[in-house]
């Protein structure tokens, strides 16, 4: 299974890291040189959660982010699960007339 967060859909990206040597002209150097770029991933932090959804009566089992679980905390489960489309909306039980 892929480090995707079903909520925000996000994923592993890439990316680079330089590296530098040298003193800073502000300190007195020549200044800073470039002495290499390597290619490097920026991982998503996933975590495999149950989740409890008062509405349905059930716990649902996601792969979250570590930001989707605070955005749940911040704005409930159901909505942001619905939103995502993790979960179907519940519907109105009709009245029997």
């Amino acid at each position: 299974m892929s480090r995707v967060c079903e909520v925000t859909k996000r994923g592993t990206q890439s990316g680079g890291s330089i590296a530098r040597r040298g003193l800073p002209k502000k300190k007195g150097g020549v200044g800073l040189n470039i002495t290499g770029r390597s290619k490097r991933k920026f991982k998503v932090n996933t975590q495999k959660k149950r989740i409890w959804v008062p509405e349905l009566g059930e716990f649902v089992k996601v792969r979250l982010s570590t930001r989707a679980l605070k955005t749940i905390t911040k704005r409930g489960a159901y909505s942001v699960l619905v939103e995502a489309g993790v979960i179907k909306p519940v519907r109105a039980k009709r009245k029997a007339s």
